[in-house]
C-alpha cells in the first residue's frame, strides 16, 4: 500500500516536471552536445561534416578578431560593471524610502528592462546619430560640437555602455531595493544608539548586509556582459572597424553568414569555458566580502 502511493506520487510529480524538463532536453541539453561535437567537425550545412580534432579550438585561440572581441568584451565589462552597480545602488537607496507616489517611480525605472533590445537600440542609433541626432542637436544648443558617436573609435564602445547601463539600470535596482527591504531595522536602531551617522550606518550596516545581493548582481552581470550582442549588432554592427565587434557576434556571423558551424560551435565553447571560469572564481571570492548573517 504504501509503495502503491510513493509511486502514485512520483508519477504525479513526473508528469508535471515532464514539459518542461522535454523542453530542457530538446531546446537546452541536445543542442549543447550537438554543438560540442560539431565543434571538432568542419561542416558548413551542405556537404557532410568531416572531423577535423582540436583544429577548429587552435585556430579560434590563434585568430585576431576572436582576440580582438576579447578584448572588446573586458574594456565593455569594465565600463559597464561598475556603472551599472553604482547607478543601480543610488536609486536603489533613493526608492526605498518612503516617498509619495513612489510605486510610480518605480515602474518608471525598470520600464526600460521589460523593453525590447533591438526597439532599445534602435532608438538609442537614432539618438547618437552624428548628423541628424537630438543628442548632438541638444549638444550645438550650447555650443558644443558632438561627435560621430557610433562610429567614432574613442565614442563607440562608451555608447554602447551608456546604453546598456541605461537599459540594465532597473534590473539592478529592484534585486538590490529587495535586497534592502529584507534588512532588519533592529541593525540601524542598534547603530543609531551607539551613535552611527547616516554614512557609518550605510558603510558599516546597509553595505555588509546587502552584499549577498549585490554578488548575485555581480555574477549575472558579468554573465550577460560576455554575451554581449544585441545593441551592437544593432548600433554599431561591430564597428568602426571591429572596435565594438563581441564573440558572440563572432559566433553569429561565422555560423550564420559564412557557414562555418564547427569552427563557430568552438568558439562558443571558448566562451563557455571562459564564462565557467569567472563564475567559479566569483563563487571562491565571494567568500571573502559577502555576508549571509542577518
Amino acid at each position: 500500500m504504501v509503495g502503491q502511493k510513493r509511486f502514485s506520487k512520483a508519477v504525479v510529480i513526473i508528469g508535471f516536471l515532464l514539459p518542461s524538463l522535454a523542453g530542457l532536453l530538446l531546446f537546452q541539453l541536445i543542442p549543447m552536445l550537438s554543438s560540442a561535437v560539431i565543434s571538432f567537425t568542419n561542416w558548413d550545412l551542405l556537404t557532410p561534416a568531416k572531423f577535423v580534432g582540436v583544429d577548429n579550438y587552435t585556430e579560434a585561440l590563434q585568430d585576431e578578431k576572436t582576440l580582438t572581441s576579447l578584448k572588446s568584451i573586458l574594456q565593455y565589462i569594465l565600463g559597464y560593471l561598475p556603472s551599472v552597480l553604482a547607478f543601480g545602488l543610488l536609486f536603489a537607496v533613493l526608492l526605498n524610502r518612503k516617498l509619495r507616489g513612489i510605486k510610480l517611480y518605480r515602474i518608471f525605472i525598470f520600464v526600460p528592462v521589460i523593453t525590447s533590445w533591438v526597439a532599445v537600440s534602435i532608438v538609442w542609433r537614432w539618438l547618437l546619430n552624428g548628423q541628424s541626432g537630438l543628442i548632438n542637436y541638444l549638444l550645438s544648443l550650447i555650443g558644443i560640437q558632438g561627435p560621430v558617436w557610433l562610429q567614432d573609435f574613442v565614442w563607440a564602445m562608451p555608447s554602447i555602455i551608456a546604453v546598456s547601463v541605461w537599459k540594465d539600470i532597473g534590473y539592478v535596482t529592484v534585486i538590490l531595493l529587495a535586497g534592502l527591504q529584507d534588512i532588519s531595522d533592529d541593525y540601524y536602531e542598534a547603530a543609531t544608539i551607539d551613535g552611527a551617522g547616516g554614512f557609518q550606518q550605510f558603510f558599516r550596516v546597509t553595505l555588509p548586509l546587502l552584499t549577498p545581493s549585490i554578488f548575485f548582481v555581480l555574477v549575472i552581470s558579468l554573465i550577460n556582459g560576455f554575451q554581449l550582442f544585441d545593441q551592437v549588432l544593432v548600433m554599431t554592427g561591430g564597428g568602426p572597424a571591429g572596435q565594438t565587434s563581441t564573440l558572440v557576434q563572432q559566433i553569429y556571423g561565422n555560423a550564420f553568414q559564412s557557414y562555418k558551424m564547427g569552427f563557430a560551435s568552438a568558439q562558443s565553447w571558448i566562451l563557455f569555458v571562459i564564462i565557467f571560469a569567472v563564475t567559479i572564481v566569483q563563487q571562491q571570492l565571494q567568500k571573502r566580502w559577502v555576508t549571509y548573517d542577518r
